[in-house]
């Protein structure tokens, strides 16, 4: 099958191993974010969606306060390694933070109070596909990335620093930078079992 789509999912890959060694500049990362995010489906298209892209010292600035928060509730005698895993995600260029604005659902659950209980999930939904998006388009522009999710432990500490909306709930971190280790081989469930074809 060929499927330029299906060829740019596959290659979408968790790198841990983050550099700084990318030819691209901060507004092209910042315009291929923005644009996959614009681009990605929403609810009633609502585009509830809310990112902040943080670059260089402001990164690793958000991984100091990972540390931080982790610090307080990690058994100390694992946390080392915790903290290492803390510090690769500063070693990128950079680390988008996804949001979700929950003004803009609870604005539809008032304007459409018969599906009121669904806007909360379909939030939810739309905040994955911003999230894919973004992965997907960073690792077709050769940059690596993670999603990670240290909220609601950072969540005060990060809408501080960075005058976050009220209204703005943070839903993932992804660190990104340049690829700086391999892939190992990535396991999948028997097809049968997780998929029905009917008709």
């Amino acid at each position: 099958m060929n499927n330029a789509y299906i060829d740019a999912l596959k290659q979408r890959r968790t790198q841990y191993a983050l550099g700084r060694n990318l030819s691209h500049g901060k507004q092209e990362l910042a315009t291929i974010i923005q644009e996959a995010v614009k681009h990605s489906p929403s609810a009633f298209n609502s585009q509830s969606s809310r990112v902040v892209v943080l670059f260089g010292a402001e990164s690793e600035a958000l991984w100091d306060i990972a540390i931080d928060e982790v610090r307080k509730v990690a058994p100390a005698e694992t946390f080392a390694q915790t903290e290492a895993k803390l510090k690769s995600f500063a070693a990128g260029v950079g680390t988008v933070l996804f949001f979700e604005d929950q003004d803009v659902v609870r604005g539809l659950q008032e304007r459409f109070a018969a599906y009121a209980a669904n806007f909360p999930i379909w939030s939810e939904q739309a905040s994955g596909m911003a999230q894919l998006s973004v992965w997907t388009a960073l690792s077709q522009a050769g940059v690596g990335a993670s999603l990670q999710h240290y909220n609601p432990l950072i969540d005060a500490a990060v809408a501080a620093r960075w005058d976050i909306p009220a209204s703005w709930t943070l839903r993932a971190q992804m660190p990104f930078g340049s690829h700086e280790g391999g892939f190992g081989e990535k396991a999948f469930m028997e097809d049968g079992a997780r998929f029905r074809v009917i008709g």
